[in-house]
């Protein structure tokens, strides 16, 4: 399965995130869009930076009734976006009605993934916020296998999961990983974290990184470096 990086484009407005991607002559880097841009520029933002060579993964994280999930589904098809996701914890049945609102999609379309366990959560959030009181990779391995249940094509995870998801439902099953740092970060708000060298060693398909590409002094030479770790070349 092919594995790549992708970019955390969480930056607050149009004008600051194509000042960033001016950035890229040579490579076409794989993006993300969450909620921050996405909410302050709309699916216009999505249309152009795919317009520009890039993939995307739209980083939405739907949650809600089944059938709201699955009208925004439809609704966000038709942006061309290569990647999208929801909440596993939205259910079974919540899951099933997004994978189900792509089956007519005209071409390929976009490979639909569940959020597991959010990487900022640690142990004792888990069980005392949460209160879901079982061990974090074992509440991630139960949400993956409904996802799978579902129709889904992979998760979101730590890296620190990766390889127990692959074990347990499969290489084609894909693992989509944030939490990802230099050794020398700061891990910032992230709890569950590794290196991308340390990511690819433990099974993830897609690793995905923010501020150790956006925030060096040479985002190029970032990128280039994470690509190089994690992919081994």
């Amino acid at each position: 399965m092919a594995k790549d990086v992708i970019i955390a484009l969480d930056f607050p407005d149009r004008t600051t995130t194509l000042k960033f991607l001016d950035q890229f002559q040579e490579e076409k880097p794989y993006v993300k869009i969450g909620m921050e841009l996405y909410y302050a520029e709309g699916p216009q933002m999505v249309r152009e930076i795919k317009a520009r060579g890039h993939k995307i993964f739209l980083d939405l994280k739907l949650h809600d009734i089944p059938n709201t999930v699955s009208g925004a589904v439809r609704s966000i098809r038709g942006l061309g976006v290569d990647m999208m996701n929801l909440h596993a914890g939205g259910g079974i049945a919540m899951m099933k009605a997004a994978a189900d609102a792509l089956k007519d999609t005209d071409g390929v379309p976009p490979q639909l993934i569940a959020v597991t366990i959010l990487t900022s959560l640690n142990q004792e959030a888990l069980e005392n916020e949460v209160w879901v009181n079982r061990k974090v990779e074992d509440a991630v391995l139960h949400y993956a296998g409904n996802a799978k249940v579902a129709g889904l094509d992979g998760v979101v995870c730590s890296p620190l999961e990766a390889g127990k998801v692959h074990e347990r439902l499969g290489c084609d099953f894909l693992t989509v990983t944030p939490g990802v740092r230099f050794a020398s970060n700061d891990t910032g708000d992230q709890q569950r974290v590794t290196t991308p060298k340390k990511a690819n060693e433990l099974g993830s398909d897609y690793i995905v990184v923010g501020r150790p590409i956006t925030k060096a002094e040479d985002a190029v030479m970032a990128y280039r470096r994470c690509m190089n770790e994690f992919l081994n070349i």
